[in-house]
Order: C-alpha cells, then sequence, then structure tokens
C-alpha cells in the first residue's frame, strides 16, 4: 500500500519537526496516564505517546488513513484506534465494551485549524455548560493566532470573547511556537503548542448562561468602551455606577477586564441578558 496523502478535505497537515513533537511530549507529562489522541494522522505523535501512556485512544476521521494506522499498529496492547468523527461521537459509548481504555484522563493531539473552536468545547464544555467529565491536562497543537487568543491577558490585544470564554474553564499556557515549515505540507500559517488545565474558577457564575450572553455583548464592538457595548440592556448611568462599585474603570474596554471581573459583573448586573 502506498504512502497516505494529505487531504484537504480533512485540512491535514502533519507534522514531522522532532523538536515540536518531543516538545508535545514533554508537556503532556506522562506517566501511566489513560491518553486522547484526537487526528493520529499517520501515527507519528502516536508512537511516541505509547511508550509513557498507559493506554492510548487515538481517533481518526479518515477512514484510509485509519487502516493504514491499524495495518501498522493494530497489534500495539495499549493502542485503541477508532475510525469517527470526534466532534459527533459519544466517546463514553465507544469505549464501554474496552475497560482498559475507559476514562482518558489527558488529551495529546494535532487538530485541524477548522475545528479548533468546536474541539476545545467538546473537550471542556461552555461557560452555562461545563463538560461533565473533565481532563486532568490538554495538549494541543493549533494555528498560533488562535493560541494566542487561548492564552492572552487581560489589557492585550489579543484577549477576546473566546480568552474569557476558555480561561473562565481551564488555565491556558502557551508550550512553544511551531513553524508552518514544521509540517507536512506547511499551512499558510504557524502554528503553536498550549496546554490546558481544566479547573472551577472561584467564585463561579451565579447564572452562566448570563455570563454567556454579557461576555459575547461587552466584545460585540472591540474599539468600544464596555459601557457603549453594554447600553442596550442597562441605562449608562447606572452602568458607570456599578462599574465604580466594583472597582473597575467606566472607561475600559471589554478586554480590559480579568476574567474573575466578568463574573463579578455578570453578578452584580441586575438586568436580563
Amino acid at each position: 500500500m502506498r504512502e497516505p496523502q494529505p487531504r484537504k478535505r480533512f485540512a491535514q497537515h502533519w507534522l514531522k519537526s522532532e523538536k515540536a513533537l518531543n516538545q508535545i511530549i514533554k508537556a503532556a507529562d506522562l506517566s501511566l496516564d489513560r491518553v486522547l489522541e484526537i487526528g493520529p494522522g499517520t501515527g507519528i505523535l502516536t508512537r511516541r505517546l505509547l511508550p509513557g501512556a498507559q493506554s492510548v485512544i487515538a481517533v481518526e476521521i479518515d477512514r484510509n488513513l485509519c487502516e493504514k494506522l491499524a495495518q501498522q499498529m493494530g497489534k500495539i496492547d495499549n493502542l485503541l484506534l477508532i475510525q469517527g468523527d470526534i466532534l459527533a461521537m459519544d466517546l463514553e459509548e465507544q469505549l464501554a465494551m474496552f475497560p482498559k481504555f475507559q476514562n482518558p484522563n489527558k488529551v495529546v493531539a494535532n487538530i485541524p485549524y477548522n475545528i479548533t473552536g468546536p474541539i476545545i468545547e467538546k473537550l471542556i464544555g461552555r461557560i452555562s455548560s461545563p463538560a461533565t467529565k473533565t481532563f486532568d491536562l490538554i495538549v494541543l497543537l493549533v494555528q498560533k493566532e488562535v493560541a494566542e487568543r487561548l492564552y492572552a491577558k487581560p489589557g492585550s490585544r489579543a484577549f477576546g470573547a473566546l480568552s474569557v470564554r476558555v480561561q473562565y474553564l481551564a488555565e491556558c499556557e502557551l508550550i512553544c511556537d511551531v513553524p508552518a515549515k514544521a509540517f507536512y505540507p506547511p499551512p499558510k500559517v504557524d502554528s503553536a503548542v498550549v496546554r490546558l488545565r481544566p479547573r472551577i474558577i472561584e467564585p463561579p457564575a451565579i447564572n452562566p448562561e448570563k455570563l454567556e450572553s454579557l461576555i459575547k455583548l461587552g466584545f460585540g464592538s472591540k474599539r468600544k468602551m464596555l459601557r457603549n457595548n453594554l447600553k442596550g440592556i442597562i441605562e449608562l448611568d447606572n452602568l458607570t455606577k456599578l462599574l465604580e462599585k466594583l472597582q473597575i474603570n467606566p472607561q475600559c474596554r471589554a478586554e480590559d477586564l480579568s476574567v474573575a471581573q466578568w463574573v463579578v459583573l455578570s453578578n452584580n448586573l441586575q438586568v436580563d441578558v
């Protein structure tokens, strides 16, 4: 069988850099963990995960690739290959017949750029509906621009609605940048490895749905001050007084508020959003 070729349909860009692969493995901090890998591709990362993991569940949407991997690695005791779409899959149901592979506690993956958001939501949930089963650690190789938004700090240009939504549910950190030339075929943009540690923020939002809506409104126009983005739900004078009471600058923009400040604002805003 000839070597598989990347398919545009699945936005396939296969990592080939030994340096980047080593940094991903180091970031995963493996110690007999049960690892979920999304999109194993040619198995280059999978092979590095197996020695340090108790088990690896590799979910591949491309049937041809999955067949190739099964031929090459199908007899490895601590590897379970599943062909399917991780976004449409009930993983717990898929693993019901395989006790050895149940309850993965870490995720390590080079994921397609075009479904980064949905995959992150699948893994950690939303503010209004956090994942019922959380992972200890999630290491993802993503588009650099998205990575910058994930770990951005309040006040920076990259800090936006995605930053708040994800950081409410997980601590985010940059592991390393990965240039386009580290892939085959090279994508048009650079990438980065990020590590997420799911958490429960304290204090939590009293009304998570309200917080989600407030974040969407607040970042509706990043050039405007926050009070102008929220003037449709509360009078300016009342909002100014509330911001001052909460020790938030009334002249601030949405990106100036920390995740904790968004929660406090949501908990104290006595209006329907």
